[in-house]
């Protein structure tokens, strides 16, 4: 609450009509001693408040930060971790953008290195004679046992 100028006036006025010319310099010193007194009296409270209850609140809340701040580190860090691992399984089953990008310049490097095939230089009279293989190479597998094959052996061992 502050009292600007115009409000000092009127306080000042009204105090000197209700006590009076005489009397108005005693209630002055009496009213600039009383707040001098209640200046010091609150100092006094907040210096004690301070002293009895922040500081050692402070001095309480010091180890308890230390303690929980390894805490926060690692919760930070598992948080992380999850989102890492939240992001690896929303991406399952979806092709890589950056590998894709990575195969392509080095498929055209390649192309580009090589020498003319040999294909290319032949004649198209010799390119007729010579006899085409097969693309696809034949890839052996292990035999995979029917299911009847598997109950017998089951019956079997029973």
């Amino acid at each position: 609450m502050k009292i600007g100028a115009m409000e000092l006036v009127v306080i000042f006025i009204v105090a000197l009509l209700v006590i009076g010319p005489d009397k108005l310099p005693s209630y002055a010193k009496k009213l600039g001693g009383a707040l001098k007194e209640f200046r010091k009296a609150s100092e006094s409270i907040s210096k004690e408040l301070r002293e009895d209850v922040i500081e050692p609140l402070e001095d309480a809340t010091e180890p308890i930060r230390e303690a929980v701040e390894p805490l926060t580190d690692l919760s930070n860090q598992v948080q992380n971790d999850l989102k890492g691992v939240t992001k690896s399984i929303n991406d399952i089953g979806k092709p890589k953008k950056a590998a894709k990008k990575e195969e392509k310049p080095a498929e055209e490097k390649t192309a580009e290195s090589a020498p003319a095939s040999t294909e290319e230089a032949k004649p198209a009279s010799v390119k007729a004679e010579e006899p085409q293989a097969e693309a696809a190479p034949e890839v052996q597998s292990e035999a995979v046992p029917a299911p009847a094959e598997t109950q017998d052996k089951a019956a079997e061992t029973v």
